[in-house]
Parts: C-alpha cells; sequence; structure tokens
C-alpha cells in the first residue's frame, strides 16, 4: 500500500521544522515558509494567523518530533540511574539522528531569545522548564533507588546537566568540534560520579 502524503497542515511543520532548524525562528519568516512549501502566503495564512503563530506552532511540533525521539526510548530502560543515562544518550545530538538538517530548535530559540519579550519566548520558557522538571524526575528516581547519593542537589545536578547539553550543541552545532561527542560523555560521567554515594 503506498504511503499517504502528509496532509497540509502537516507538510508546513515538517518544512518549518527543518527550517527552523538550519536558520532559527527569525528565519522562518511566513514568505521563506510559503516558498518552502510550495504555496501562497494567504494560503499559509489559512493555517496560522501570524508569523508568532507560525512559530509557537512549529515549536509545539517540535516538542511532539523530540519526546519519541528521546523520552520514549528511555522509558525502556530501567528505574534509576539506566533511565537517566539512557535519556541523556539519546538527548545529546538527537536532532541530527532524527534527520534535522540543522540543531535543535529549542536550544537555539533559548539564545536567540534571550533578549526578547514575546509570547514566543514564554512559549519557550514553559517547554525548558516543562524538561527541566522531567529530568529532576529521573534524578530524583535515581536518588530514590540509592543509585545517586541520598541529600543530592538535584536542581543543581539539572543544571549542569543541561549546561552540558548548551555545550554540546554549541560545540557541536557552532564550534564544530569533531569531539563534541565524546566531551559531552566525559562531562556527564564525571557529573554522575560527583552524585554516587559515598562521594
Amino acid at each position: 500500500m503506498a504511503k499517504r502524503a502528509p496532509k497540509t497542515n502537516e507538510r508546513i511543520l515538517q518544512e518549518g521544522l527543518a527550517l527552523m532548524s538550519q536558520e532559527g525562528l527569525a528565519g522562518v519568516t511566513i514568505g521563506r515558509l510559503a516558498e518552502q512549501v510550495g504555496m501562497s502566503k494567504s494560503g499559509l495564512f489559512a493555517h496560522f494567523r501570524d508569523k508568532e503563530d507560525i512559530q509557537v506552532g512549529l515549536l509545539e511540533y517540535a516538542g511532539r518530533f523530540f519526546l519519541p525521539r528521546v523520552l520514549e526510548p528511555a522509558m525502556k530502560a530501567p528505574e534509576g540511574l539506566p533511565r537517566l543515562e539512557s535519556l541523556v544518550q539519546h538527548w545529546l545530538g538527537w536532532a541530527k539522528r532524527a534527520g534535522l538538517p540543522g540543531g535543535c530548535a529549542v536550544a537555539a530559540a533559548m539564545f536567540e531569545l534571550d533578549d526578547v519579550e514575546s509570547p514566543v519566548r514564554e512559549y519557550v520558557l514553559g517547554l525548558e522548564a516543562q524538561w527541566r522538571a522531567t529530568l529532576g524526575q529521573f534524578v530524583q528516581q535515581a536518588v530514590d533507588l540509592g543509585h545517586l547519593r541520598a541529600g543530592l542537589d538535584v536542581e543543581q545536578f539539572v543544571w549542569e546537566l543541561c549546561g552540558i547539553y548548551l555545550s554540546h550543541h554549541t560545540s557541536s552545532r557552532f564550534v564544530r568540534d569533531p569531539r563534541a561527542d565524546e566531551r559531552a560523555r566525559v562531562a556527564f560521567e564525571a557529573l554522575v560520579n560527583r552524585a554516587r554515594p559515598g562521594k
């Protein structure tokens, strides 16, 4: 049976996410996206109200695109530290493995929107808060199971873990360091080792 072509809205989101992963939110203009999808600007407005609506729609789609490639595979690992390690393994460099032509659109948006007050920034902030809460749950579970030490500052651990991710993002995408994956792995192992019981 032949694979069905994606519906117009899905095609807009797919093309928009690929564009956003390469050129950031600023690169996703109504004209550029319409050209990419092969439709008129007015045709695009039938699906989205304005540029901000498109950007939020793409970020929401990026989240849905992310979950089955990062969170869901990690949930198959045993609870505690093995699950946290699996999550980090799937998280680092996920966009490239997912076939996106650029990097993580949400990570790029955090740099792009750091000084901008807008509904799009608020949406990204919400995504980041939700993700950090998820990471915190994974870390706390590892503490509860005795894989990491009792009394560990979970928020600090998550803060450092996010720092590793963002450093990996800039090192691999901007610096183009061929050792970015290895350096991130070493940094994560050091973070975990400092948090083990008896440390």
